[in-house]
C-alpha cells in the first residue's frame, strides 16, 4: 500500500497516474474538506486530517503501507519533515515530488526575496498602502497582525470556511477575492489596477500555483513584489517531474 500526501494540484495528477496500475493500493491524505472534494474524485481511499508524526507512524503499520510520496504543498514543511523521520523509523520507501523552484528565471528588479512571512510584511508595510496578498488563507492571522495599519486584499478559496475565517481577522467584502486559481498574467493584471495595488507578496508556489504569472503581472504594471521564498528540507530523494514519480511506483 502507498501513502500519498496531497492536498495540491500535483497529488491529483499523481493519482491519476497511480490509477492506470489496477493492482496498485494507495490511500490519499489531504488536510481540508476542499482538498478532499477535489481528491474523491480521482482517489478511491481519502483520509482528510492533519497527521502528526505519531499518527503517521500508526498509520503506516495499521496499513501496511510501503512507500510515501510526499506531493504536498512546497511550504508544508512540518508534514514533510514528520514524513521523512516517520519513514527513518519505519524503514519504507519516500520520494518528495517538489515542485521547480522558479525564483533564478526572474529578471525583473523590482522584486524583493524574503524568507519568512514576518519579513514580507515589513517590507510591504514600508512600501504600500494598498497590498495584494496571494500567498493564500493559512498566514492571513499573521499577516493581519503584522500589517494592521495598511489596506488588505486577499485572494483566497471560494469556501464558507474560509470566508468565514476571513471575516472572522476583521476582513470584510471589500477586502476579500474569493476565486480558485491559478490566474492568468491579464487577470492578475486586472486585479492589481481595479484594487490600485501598491505591492504584492507571495510565495513561491511555482508553475502550478500560478506563481510567474502572479509575478509577471507585476512587472507588466511596475508593481513590486514581495517572494516568500521556500524553506530549504534535505529531502532523502526528491524529483521535479511526475514522469519520476511513475518511474518509481513502477
Amino acid at each position: 500500500m502507498i501513502l500519498v500526501l496531497g492536498g495540491t494540484s500535483d497529488s491529483i495528477e499523481i493519482c491519476d497516474r497511480l490509477n492506470k496500475y489496477k493492482s496498485l493500493e494507495y490511500i490519499l491524505s489531504v488536510t481540508t474538506n476542499y482538498g478532499e472534494d477535489l481528491a474523491r474524485k480521482k482517489a478511491k481511499n481519502v483520509i482528510n486530517g492533519r497527521l502528526s508524526k505519531e499518527d503517521m507512524i500508526d498509520f503506516i503499520q495499521r496499513n501496511n503501507i510501503t512507500k510515501i510520496i510526499d506531493a504536498t504543498h512546497p511550504y508544508a514543511i512540518e508534514v514533510s519533515k514528520n514524513a521523512i523521520e516517520c519513514v527513518e523509523e519505519t524503514k519504507i520507501g519516500y520520494i518528495r515530488y517538489e515542485r521547480k523552484s522558479l525564483i533564478d528565471d526572474i529578471t525583473y528588479e523590482n522584486k524583493y526575496i524574503v524568507s519568512s512571512i514576518k519579513d514580507a510584511c515589513e517590507v510591504a508595510r514600508k512600501k504600500g498602502n494598498n497590498i495584494f496578498i496571494g500567498t493564500g488563507s493559512k498566514h492571513l492571522p499573521e499577516i493581519v497582525e503584522l500589517i494592521p495599519d495598511r489596506n488588505l486584499i486577499v485572494r483566497v478559496l471560494p469556501t464558507s470556511e474560509v470566508i468565514l475565517s476571513c471575516e472572522k481577522l476583521g476582513l470584510n467584502a471589500d477586502n476579500i477575492i474569493a476565486m480558485r486559481g491559478p490566474f492568468s498574467q491579464s487577470i492578475n493584471e486586472e486585479f492589481y489596477k481595479h484594487y490600485d495595488i501598491d505591492i504584492v507578496i507571495t510565495k513561491e508556489s511555482g508553475i502550478a500555483g500560478g506563481f510567474l504569472e502572479k509575478v509577471n503581472a507585476c512587472e507588466s504594471l511596475n508593481i513590486p513584489v514581495v517572494i516568500v521564498s521556500r524553506e530549504k528540507i534535505n529531502y532523502p530523494y526528491v524529483v521535479n517531474s511526475i514522469d519520476e514519480v511513475e518511474d518509481y511506483i513502477k
